[in-house]
C-alpha cells in the first residue's frame, strides 16, 4: 500500500491479544474478566480466525454452561493494519467501543488497537523530528533558510490549509484538550502569515472550548516565498478557522465487520 506518511493502526496495535475460544464457558470467561482489572472483554476466534466478540454485558444474561458461540456477538467491526489510526479513532469514537480488534486481509486476528493507543499515537504525531523534515523539504524547494521555534500562536492569526474536519474525531480533540493531552499545531511563519500546516481538529476544538491561543511548533522561513498551501487555502477561501467545515462521519474503506468477510469465504 501506498506510503501516505500517516501513522498506521499496524504502528501502534498491540500485538499481543488475550482472546477466548469458541468453546470456552461463559463460566470460564466470567472468572477470566472478574480476575482481571485489564479485560472487560475478548475477540473469539477459531484458530486466528476472529468469529466475534464476547463482552462482560453479553455472559450477564447466559448460562454459566453455554459456549462463546452462542453468546458471542458476531457482527463486529474490525480494523486493518494499513488504516490510518486518526480514522480508526472516529470508528472508535463513533461506535462508543474501547478496543477494536485488527485483521489481516484473511480475516485473521493480528492486534487490538485501544482508545488509550489512539490517543497516544495523536500525542506522539507531531514530534520535533517531523517539523525538522518540513522545514527540511521547505527549504529544499524553495532555496531558502528557516529555523523552528516553540511558542504560543493566536488562533485569530491562522490561515487553515485544510478546508474540513470529521465532527466525530473533533469530540475527541475536545476531550484531550479538555485534559491537557493535545499536542503542539504545526504552523509556517511565512513574513509575518501564519500558515496553520497541522493540527486543524484541534484549532476548531479549541474554538469550540473558547480558547485563545495553543502552544505550536513554528517553521520560520528565511524569506517570503510562494507556499502551494497558501494558494489551496486562498483558491478554498479559507482565511480563518471559522471557513473550516465539519463533515459527518462516513465508512471508511479498511472498515469490515466479521459478517462481511465471512460471506466472503
Amino acid at each position: 500500500m501506498e506510503d501516505t506518511g500517516r501513522p498506521t493502526v499496524g504502528e501502534y496495535m498491540t500485538r499481543e491479544v488475550s482472546t477466548v475460544e469458541l468453546d470456552d464457558t461463559v463460566e470460564e470467561v466470567a472468572r477470566r474478566i472478574a480476575e482481571s482489572e485489564e479485560f472487560s472483554g475478548f475477540p473469539v476466534t477459531d484458530g486466528r480466525r476472529v468469529e466475534g466478540f464476547v463482552s462482560a454485558r453479553d455472559l450477564l444474561l447466559a448460562e454459566d454452561h453455554e459456549p462463546m458461540f452462542r453468546v458471542m456477538s458476531e457482527n463486529i467491526l474490525v480494523a486493518h493494519p494499513d488504516m490510518a489510526v486518526q480514522d480508526a479513532a472516529r470508528v472508535i469514537l463513533r461506535s462508543g467501543i474501547q478496543k477494536l480488534p485488527v485483521v489481516d486481509d484473511a480475516g485473521n486476528l493480528v492486534g487490538i488497537i485501544s482508545n488509550a493507543d489512539v490517543i497516544r499515537s495523536q500525542i506522539e504525531r507531531a514530534t520535533p523530528d517531523k517539523v525538522d523534515k518540513l522545514g527540511r523539504t521547505l527549504e529544499n524547494i524553495h532555496g531558502i533558510t528557516s529555523h523552528e521555534e516553540r511558542r504560543k500562536v493566536p488562533l485569530s492569526e491562522l490561515t487553515p490549509t485544510q478546508t474540513t474536519v470529521y465532527a466525530d474525531e473533533l469530540e475527541g480533540r475536545v476531550y484531550e484538550l479538555e485534559r491537557g493531552l493535545a499536542e503542539p499545531l504545526v504552523v509556517i511563519d511565512n513574513g509575518g502569515d501564519l500558515l496553520l500546516a497541522d493540527g486543524h481538529h484541534r484549532v476548531k476544538a479549541a474554538a469550540r472550548l473558547g480558547i485563545e491561543e495553543m502552544e505550536a511548533y513554528v517553521i520560520v522561513l528565511g524569506d517570503t516565498v510562494e507556499l502551494g498551501m497558501a494558494e489551496t487555502a486562498a483558491d478554498s477561501d479559507l482565511e480563518r478557522i471559522d471557513d473550516i467545515e465539519e463533515v459527518d462521519y462516513a465508512r471508511h474503506p479498511l472498515v469490515e465487520t466479521t459478517q462481511r468477510l465471512q460471506n466472503e469465504k
